[in-house]
Order: C-alpha cells, then structure tokens, then sequence
C-alpha cells in the first residue's frame, strides 16, 4: 500500500468574507504526480500555500511527509522544493551563481553544493550557459533553471504553481519528462495547470471550482465515470447549431473543435446519435454523427459551471 505524502480534511480558508477554499479533502499518495485543475481563481494557489504552510488555514486539518502543518511548517520547508509562476530567481545573478545562492539557503556543505550544482548544470542542459545572467536567458532556459534550483536540494515533495505557463510547447514537454525522471527517483509531485494535456499526464488530480473539488481521480478513471456522452456533428452553419443544441436540457455543453461540433449528452440519453437526429431532424439531416471517446477537456466542461444546468 502507497504511503500518503500529502493528506487534509475539512481544509478551508478565507481571505475576509470570500472562501477561497471550501472543505477540501485530498489523499495524495507518495511518489505520484498529483495536479491541481482549474481556471485561475479557482483555488490552487491558495491550496498550495496551505499545504506548504505558507498560509494558516481557518478550518480543517493538514498533514505533509508525516508532519503536521502549519505547526511545523519550518521543519517541512527544508524537505520540498517550491516553484512559482513567475520566474523568481536573481536576474542580475548567472546561473551558477543563483544555484550556489539556493545551495547556502538549503544548508549544503562545500562539497555537497559542488557536487549538486555540477549535476544540476548537466542534467538540465545549463553547462554552456553556467556563466550567463539568469536574466539573459530564454523562457524554457529559465524555467529549466528554476526546477534545477527548486530539486538541488533533493526534495521529497516538489509543488510547481502553473510552471509551464510561459513556455513553448516543446520546451513543456521537455519539462514534463524531467518531472517524470523525479518522481521515479521518489519525489511526489504537486502540480497547479489549466492545460487539459498537462492534467492528462497526472497520476490523479482535482479539478478545482471556486475553491470546491468538483472531481478528484485519475485521469483515466474520470473520463470513463464522465457520466455523459459524446458525439461530433460535421457539416456547416455550426455556431447556430450549437446554440440550438445547448437550448435543449438534455444537452451539457457543445463546442466547436475545426469543422465539427463536440457535443456532450446526459447519460439519461441511451443512445445519443438516434436522439439528436429525431429531436433535431431538419438541423440534422445529411451531418455526419459519430460517437466519440471523453477527453479530460469534457470531464472539466461536466464538473465546472461551464458544464451545469
């Protein structure tokens, strides 16, 4: 059985009157890759501020690596690794000089700090840039530079807050590998993201809505527990298809993808092709309509307010 790195119950916290987390129970199991889904404001950065003890909660309770937190959050900060956003190392520092600076925070003797930086500067591609200003370089180099420093003191619990946001897609690709090399050598990780394919690529995640969990699993396990099904409709005049489709109560939600329309069809709904085309016989008459797999973009459509009627 998976020992459990991260664990809360009831955990809520408001910033004045607003809720920013509204009873939040998580089980994140150690060695996983876990990751918060939601559009921004929804809550997870104020989760992962909780869970780190960078904010005290008002409800609830918070358990990391066996620690209990925010009581001993101090002790807790020298076993993760933390990356925000936005790029917050020293620009007018080089590389390796802001690699040495974590080393110092970190507590890492000479030798150690050697050892560490120089298998930093290797394993993420920096040795040609040690010498360069961190604020010369390019977004995926930065960001490259970032987890580098955020990993150098082998953390067990690594929490990255949308860390991809600024980057192109093959340099997230690239970071993502880098993140599945860490969690096979026993770090568990804790990711925020509103890209649909990052969530994807998660052991579990929640998806997050004004600070409640609407869904917590995987991936997998959410795409087929949807509780709805697909269809896609071809042909022309789509938009006004959609707005006569999203009408109807049995109807989710409809999106235009390309040249065809996504539809997602209450469950009530045994078989959807048939339906649409008696309820919308004229609109559909001559379309193609094919029954399609869920993708975690209509999970999140589903369990949002996107999604509700």
């Amino acid at each position: 059985m998976s020992k459990i790195a991260i664990e809360t119950h009831g955990l809520t916290h408001f910033f004045g009157n607003f809720k920013a987390v509204d009873n939040l129970n998580l089980s994140i199991p150690s060695q996983t890759i876990y990751g918060f889904l939601g559009p921004n404001g929804c809550g997870k950065s104020t989760c992962m501020r909780l869970i780190t003890g960078l904010l005290t909660p008002s409800q609830g309770n918070i358990h990391v690596l066996g620690m209990e937190i925010p009581a001993q959050a101090e002790a807790l900060r020298l076993r993760i690794g933390y990356m925000t956003q936005k790029f917050s190392l020293y620009d007018d520092l080089s590389v390796i000089e802001n690699l040495g600076f974590i080393a110092q925070i970190y507590g890492l003797d000479f030798h150690t700090a050697k050892q560490r930086i120089d298998e930093q500067l290797s394993s993420y591609g920096l040795n040609e840039r040690a010498s360069r200003l961190a604020g010369s370089l390019s977004g995926g180099q930065r960001q490259r530079l970032a987890l580098a420093c955020a990993t150098l003191h082998k953390p067990e619990l690594l929490v990255l807050d949308e860390p991809t946001s600024a980057v192109d897609p093959e340099n997230r690709r690239d970071f993502w590998e880098k993140l599945f090399d860490l969690c096979d050598q026993g770090t568990t990780i804790l990711v925020s993201t509103h890209y649909m394919d990052e969530a994807e690529r998660c052991h579990g995640i929640a998806i997050l809505e004004s600070g409640i969990k609407r869904a917590d699993g995987s991936p997998a396990q959410l795409m087929k527990e949807l509780g709805a099904q697909v269809v896609e409709i071809d042909g022309e005049n789509l938009r006004q298809l959609k707005q006569l489709l999203v009408a109807h109560s049995h109807v989710i939600s409809a999106a235009q993808q390309g040249t065809h329309l996504r539809v997602l069809i209450k469950n009530t709904i045994s078989n959807p092709i048939d339906w649409l085309r008696q309820e919308f016989s004229s609109e559909l008459n001559a379309r193609d309509i094919i029954l399609v797999r869920p993708s975690l973009e209509d999970v999140f459509v589903h369990c949002t307010g996107q999604g509700r009627q």
